[in-house]
């Protein structure tokens, strides 16, 4: 079994896997250690990550770019219609979620952002198991802070239709700070001034700023601030625009009005912001980028900084939120870890070190940060590894209530309650006590629907308590509810039970010494007295209405992927298929060209030579074939042909297979006979040594044994 974390970002993913020696990132199949969050759709199968990265200029309106701001929201939600403006595919409606529309199969189809992320999960599922060599199972999954409940059971759902098990869905910035504590061997033990921490991760499309508490053992987040429009895709954008007007003046050509150029365009806004960020100008050029025109321009990092200037001004935004909501200082802060790409960006880093009036750290990979803690949470959830206890405490960020109708037998009964409040530790558990004579609702909702991202509905769930009834009295029956917001942030009324109040007896504590107590016990009964206690008497059944999407409408969808992804797979192998034919018909091809068969072909050159045009005119049109009719064909098909290629040079090859045998077995005969031929040679060696030795020996004792010459008589 696998331990697996996946760090999934708005254009890119990381994936960590839990080793006996810690944290590795995986590399994808092209030796990446990022895969491109892209999805593709073209006229026989799809595209992802690296493969839809490919061919994402040429088919720019069937590939789909940040669909992890698009799960879990609705098409009308302004941040959706926001994302347009990233993306060249068609964002839709697909029954009231945002989805896209795109060509597949050469047809027109709609796929939900939550298949869109099934559809990307099962291509990193597969290179975790191609990596790894092993079934992959077990996963956490990072999720942005500000993600709702709706968002987080998308995202739940999403993995179950790619066949993962979503052990914990962890925000982003609670995950660095795991891979930051559980590695500290010199955390503050429990009586100690905790070690403050403000983690500021920026990345591509959103920027989260959150104050972590550190004791030996344990982290606890106190305070988490968002903005959720201000990462690197801006930077990116602002440059992109800059060089739309600068080519419509210098070079006549407006790369507003034809996606490719515009494309392009912003793929060399990205690298040359990179540039900038450590140096103080960058060149940028693009040949034929429209109507056959090369442009070329440079810019200085000022010239940058001028464009993003109101970007800039929001940096200390968050900042501030987090430090206002923990009732914190910045000089409160122990130290500040800059994490994310757009963390590079020299400007942000002047900032946020101005603001603190402190040096900034970067013991953390900006790219893997993430990653490696999703990796340390799934180990410490999974039997499988054995990793140091490390607790962690996350908090609610939007805050959660309960409303139901008022009792008509209660008529000063309040009938809202916030159950969770904003910073409430998470996981949690609360009860919920009702006096009722029959069923009733309950409905969850966001408390303050402001806090939401765009218009998100703050509707979270509807939970119906049946088996509720007056008891023989006509009095009302005591309802408990167990309200949990589990390990992902999302929210359930997982039981239900009634309870009675019942006198029961208990001991009363004596005083005096332990010790004589326990001499009197056997003495004297020991005295009890009668109190009153809630007794459980029976379950309740629930029934729940939540925002994850209808059983068989999730059961469509898995039929439906593993078809596309059996179609992917047969497509793949066709390919594959095809490449080998073409391989091997070239190779046959510069085997006969190079006399290899020439021996086979016959005694004279005519003969050779008749032999050869006939074998390479049947190669020919095999080749011909490839390159018109079989272009895009079947893998039978391209099979057939490969077998016949075979069938015509297997003679020769099966002779050549057994001279080479029978040469290497020639090969390893002379090698044994050679060092037999040593060991024997080694063992004569030997023995004369030993025979020398043993002459010696004999001489020196004859010459002891022998009369010194004055003991002659």
């Amino acid at each position: 079994m696998s331990v697996v974390g996946i760090d999934f970002g708005a254009q890119s993913t990381k994936i960590g896997v839990a080793r006996n020696k810690g944290i590795d990132i995986i590399t994808n199949e092209v030796s990446n250690r990022s895969t491109p969050s892209l999805v593709g759709f073209n006229y026989k199968s799809r595209a992802l990550g690296e493969a839809a990265k490919t061919q994402e200029i040429s088919n720019l309106k069937n590939t789909v770019a940040n669909i992890k701001r698009l799960i879990g929201r609705s098409f009308n939600d302004p941040d959706v219609q926001l994302e347009q403006e990233y993306n060249t595919a068609t964002i839709c409606d697909v029954n009231g979620q945002a989805g896209v529309e795109v060509s597949y199969l050469q047809k027109k189809e709609k796929f939900s952002a939550t298949q869109l992320v099934a559809m990307y999960l099962t291509k990193i599922r597969d290179i975790t198991s191609n990596e790894l060599g092993l079934p992959v199972s077990d996963v956490t999954i990072s999720v942005p802070a500000w993600f709702t409940d709706v968002q987080r059971r998308a995202m739940l759902d999403a993995g179950e239709i790619a066949g993962l098990k979503v052990l914990r869905l962890i925000n982003d910035t609670t995950a660095t700070a795991l891979g930051y504590g559980i590695t500290k061997l010199d955390l503050p033990g429990p009586e100690e001034q905790p070690r403050r921490v403000m983690f500021v991760d920026i990345g591509h499309s959103d920027y989260t700023a959150s104050i972590v508490e550190f004791r030996k053992g344990e982290l606890n987040v106190k305070a988490t601030a968002c903005d959720r429009h201000f990462g690197g895709r801006n930077f990116d954008r602002a440059l992109t625009e800059h060089f739309a007007n600068e080519f419509k003046e210098k070079f006549k050509i407006d790369v507003r009005t034809n996606a490719k150029a515009w494309a392009r365009t912003l793929a060399a806004a990205e690298k040359m912001k990179k540039v900038l960020s450590a140096n103080p100008a960058a060149p940028m050029s693009i040949e034929s980028l429209m109507e056959d025109v090369d442009v070329r321009s440079i810019v200085k990092r000022e010239e940058l900084e001028i464009m993003v200037q109101p970007l800039l001004e929001r940096i200390t935004v968050p900042i501030e939120q987090a430090l206002a909501e923990a009732k914190l200082k910045p000089e409160d802060i122990d130290s500040v870890e800059m994490v994310g790409g757009c963390t590079r960006v020299p400007a942000i880093k002047d900032a946020v070190s101005k603001f603190f009036g402190k040096n900034l750290s970067f013991t953390l990979n900006q790219d893997e940060a993430i990653a490696r803690g999703c990796a340390f949470s799934c180990a410490i959830l999974s039997p499988v590894f054995r990793v140091r206890d490390f607790s962690v405490h996350d908090i609610v960020n939007y805050p959660i209530e309960f409303t139901w109708e008022q009792s008509a037998d209660i008529p000063d009964e309040d009938t809202s309650l916030t159950v969770f409040g904003r910073g409430n530790v998470m996981p949690s558990t609360k009860i919920l006590t009702f006096y009722r004579k029959q069923p009733f609702d309950l409905e969850a909702r966001y408390a303050n629907p402001e806090m939401l991202p765009g218009k998100t509905n703050p509707w979270v769930g509807r939970f119906s308590v049946k088996g509720v009834q007056a008891d023989a009295n006509d009095d009302f029956m005591i309802c408990k509810l167990k309200a949990r917001l589990n390990l992902h942030g999302i929210l359930n009324v997982e039981s239900g039970y009634y309870v009675e109040d019942m006198e029961v007896e208990e001991p009363v504590p004596e005083e005096g010494d332990a010790m004589d107590t326990d001499a009197k016990a056997d003495e004297q009964p020991k005295k009890t007295r009668k109190v009153k206690k809630q007794v459980r008497k029976g379950d309740l059944p629930i029934s729940s209405g939540t925002a994850s999407i209808d059983q068989a409408v999730k059961e469509a969808w898995t039929v439906r992927e593993t078809a596309m992804y059996e179609n992917d797979k047969e497509i793949g192998q066709t390919d594959e298929k095809k490449n080998e034919l073409e391989a091997t018909s070239y190779e046959v091809r510069d085997k006969f060209d190079g006399g290899v068969y020439d021996r086979f072909l016959g005694k004279t050159e005519d003969e050779i030579a008749s032999k050869k045009r006939e074998f390479t005119d049947k190669l020919e049109k095999i080749q011909d074939w490839l390159y018109e009719d079989g272009e895009d064909t079947t893998k039978a098909a391209y099979q057939g042909k490969l077998d016949e290629i075979r069938d015509l040079v297997k003679p020769f090859e099966d002779t050549i297979k057994e001279e080479r045998l029978q040469a290497q077995e020639e090969e390893f005969a002379r090698k044994r006979a050679e060092e037999a031929a040593k060991r024997e040679a080694e063992e004569r060696a030997k023995k004369a040594a030993e025979a020398a030795m043993n002459f010696e020996e004999r001489n020196d004792t004859q010459m002891k044994d022998a009369p010194a010459e004055g003991d002659k008589q």
